[in-house]
């Protein structure tokens, strides 16, 4: 079993290996496919066609595309994505203090998604009825809601009128660790509500397909409590679809937190993402599709695993 499970897991850190690799080529290909050049973009439109081509001869983009991606590769390896284009900033430090930002943001909007969808769609398989209809229009409401409409509607009521929380802006939590969860509020609370349905509509359809397994009839016959039975058997049953809805919604947020982060001004991967590509600096737009694509692709192994752990059936496989 041991041999299996390490031969099982050798396997799939090959595998997000490649897929970090594939897609590093396809950024460094696309990159080298948008117009201009290092040196236009760097010098701006009055530099002369001099002082570009010095430019870019001393950064080696004439020489072959095999020499510049291993070099580029070697580097990023060892953390080092070069520098900024427009400001001269290192990159590699840009997206150090960019990623804590939009890790948070989607860690604690899928925290609150996960709680929320967990017990909408709990209470929803157990109660059913005229209780279920409503929580289903509901949650069909929250899905059809773009997120940025519902991020302009809490600000307009947590900001502007009552002041609760702040309306943009980011606070280090080094700096202030209650700012710091205030500025994050509302942004948090925007994504979560639409993923929070999505978990909802998951966890209603394995806890009704649950509650009419065997065991469960059986654990019912034999007088087991009713909520050992829902939220230790039931629920357990139910988990290995809820844990993989609830790891695909960070995945999700995780990519898709610029709106937020525009919305609010969160500098985050996907501010930053924006606005390297609108300003065409290519080593930005590389190293933040590298740094995503190594975080989407962890959270998928770790996804695998923890599913083959859950399920009896993929563990004896």
């Amino acid at each position: 079993m041991e041999v299996t499970m390490a031969m099982f897991v050798a396997k799939r850190l090959l595998m997000a290996l490649a897929t970090v690799l594939v897609v590093a080529v396809l950024a460094f290909l696309l990159v080298h496919a948008m117009p201009g050049s290092p040196g236009a973009v760097s010098l701006g439109a009055g530099a002369s066609q001099e002082a570009i081509d010095a430019f870019n001869q001393h950064l080696g983009w004439n020489d072959p595309l095999v020499v510049q991606f291993f070099r580029w590769l070697g580097d990023a390896v060892q953390g080092n994505f070069g520098n900024s284009l427009i400001d001269g900033r290192s990159i590699s430090a840009d997206l150090a203090n960019r990623l804590p930002v939009t890790a948070a943001l989607a860690a604690g909007a899928t925290v609150l998604s996960a709680i929320l969808g967990i017990a909408l769609g709990v209470t929803a398989a157990v109660r059913g009825g005229l209780l279920d209809q409503v929580i289903g229009g509901f949650l069909g409401l929250l899905v059809a809601l773009p997120a940025f409409w519902i991020g302009i509607i809490f600000v307009y009521l947590f900001a502007v009128q009552s002041s609760v929380f702040p309306a943009t802006g980011f606070v280090p939590f080094s700096v202030s660790p209650q700012d710091w969860a205030l500025s994050l509020a509302l942004p948090i609370i925007t994504l979560a509500v639409g993923a929070a349905a999505f978990i909802a509509r998951q966890t209603r359809a394995s806890m009704l397909d649950a509650l009419q397994q065997e065991h469960i009839r059986t654990l019912r016959a034999t007088a087991t409590p009713t909520w050992r039975i829902l939220y230790v058997h039931a629920l357990r049953y139910a988990s290995l679809p809820i844990v993989a809805g609830i790891a695909l919604q960070f995945i999700g947020l995780f990519g898709g937190s610029v709106i937020a982060e525009q919305l609010f001004a969160m500098p985050g991967l996907g501010q930053a993402v924006q606005t390297s590509v609108s300003t065409h600096d290519a080593p930005a737009v590389q190293g933040v599709v590298v740094v995503a694509t190594v975080v989407v692709v962890a959270v998928n192994l770790v996804l695998e695993l923890t599913t083959k752990f859950l399920d009896p059936k993929l563990r004896a496989a």
